[in-house]
C-alpha cells in the first residue's frame, strides 16, 4: 500500500506543475487532439488521400466550403489533384507525427547507449566518441540530411534513418554529460563492490537518474525532427508526393499562392505550427517540472 502511494507521489507533482500552468496546459490538450485526430484519421477524413480512384480533377482547388461531386462537403478547400484539404491534412498530420516519433525514439536509443558507454569507458575511448559527437554537431542538421537523402533517394524509410543519423549526437552528449555526474556519486562505488556487472550499473542504477533531461531534449527534438522533414520534403528531397506529409502538402500549394488559391498551403501551415508550437510548449513547462530549480 505504502510503495502504490509513493508511486503515486511523483505522478500527482508532474500533473499540479502542469496544471499550475495555463499555457503548458493549454499546449498539452492540443498535442492530445492532435495525436487522437492523427490515429483516427482513416475514420475522421471524408476522403482517403491515397486513392487515386477517388480523386476528381474537376474538384482540384476549390475554395473552403465548396461542394464536392461525391456530395461531402470541402471545409479546408481542395488541393490542385482534387484531394479534401482536411482529409490531407490529417493524414498528412499522421506521417508527420509518425516520422517525428519514430526517428526521436531510434537516435534515443543510440545516443543513450553511446554516452552512457562512453561515460563510464572514459580514457581514449570516451574522447573518441565525444570528438565524432562534435563532428556531427559541428554540421548543420538539414546539411547532413539533404547530403544523405540526395545519396539515399525520397522514402518515409530514407527520411527515417537520415534524421536518426542528424539526432543521435544531441542525446549521446546529454547522456554522457549526466553520466559523468552520476558515475561519481556514493551509490556507484556501493554497486562496485557489491560485485554488479558493468551492463547493470550502467541501465539499472545510472539510467533512471539521466532520464529527466533525457526527457526533456528527446520533446524538444521531436519538434525539431517535424519541422526537419518538411523542410525536406517542402524542397522535395523528403517523403515522395503520394505519402502526403504537411510539408509536402505545404509545397504542393507554394505554387498556388499567387494565383489566389492560399488555402492549399495556409492550412497544411497553420497544421504544422500548431504542431510544433505545441510540442515546445510542452517541452519547454516539462523541463521545468522535472527540474523544480528551474522554476
Amino acid at each position: 500500500m505504502s510503495a502504490g502511494i509513493a508511486a503515486a507521489a511523483p505522478a500527482r507533482e508532474f500533473a499540479a506543475g502542469f496544471a499550475r500552468d495555463r499555457i503548458a496546459l493549454a499546449a498539452l490538450a492540443v498535442l492530445a487532439l492532435l495525436f487522437a485526430a492523427a490515429l483516427a484519421a482513416p475514420w475522421l477524413a471524408p476522403q482517403d488521400p491515397y486513392d487515386l480512384a477517388g480523386l476528381d480533377i474537376l474538384d482540384a482547388r476549390l475554395p473552403p466550403g465548396s461542394a464536392a461531386a461525391a456530395g461531402h462537403s470541402y471545409w479546408l478547400g481542395s488541393d490542385d489533384q482534387g484531394r479534401d484539404m482536411w482529409s490531407a491534412i490529417l493524414h498528412g498530420l499522421r506521417i508527420s507525427l509518425g516520422v517525428g516519433l519514430l526517428s526521436t525514439a531510434l537516435a534515443l536509443g543510440i545516443g543513450l547507449a553511446v554516452g552512457l558507454v562512453s561515460a563510464r569507458a572514459g580514457g581514449w575511448i570516451d574522447a573518441l566518441v565525444m570528438r565524432l559527437v562534435d563532428l556531427q554537431l559541428s554540421f548543420p542538421s538539414i546539411l547532413v540530411a539533404l547530403i544523405l537523402l540526395a545519396l539515399t533517394g525520397q522514402g518515409i524509410d530514407r527520411i527515417i534513418a537520415a534524421l536518426v543519423v542528424v539526432q543521435w549526437a544531441y542525446y549521446a552528449r546529454t547522456v554522457r554529460g549526466a553520466a559523468l555526474v552520476e558515475l561519481r556519486r556514493e551509490y556507484v562505488d556501493a554497486a562496485v563492490c557489491a560485485g554488479y556487472g558493468e551492463a547493470r550499473i550502467l541501465f539499472r542504477h545510472v539510467l533512471p537518474n539521466v532520464l529527466p533531461p533525457l526527457i526533456v531534449v528527446a520533446t524538444v527534438q521531436v519538434a525539431h525532427a517535424i519541422a526537419l522533414e518538411a523542410t525536406l520534403s517542402f524542397l522535395g528531397l523528403g517523403l515522395p508526393i503520394t505519402e502526403p506529409s504537411l510539408g509536402l502538402l505545404i509545397a504542393n500549394g507554394y505554387n498556388y499562392l499567387l494565383a489566389g488559391h492560399y488555402w492549399i498551403s495556409l492550412f497544411p501551415g497553420l497544421a504544422l505550427l500548431l504542431t510544433i508550437m505545441a510540442i515546445n510548449l510542452v517541452g519547454d513547462r516539462l523541463r521545468d517540472v522535472l527540474n523544480p530549480r528551474l522554476q
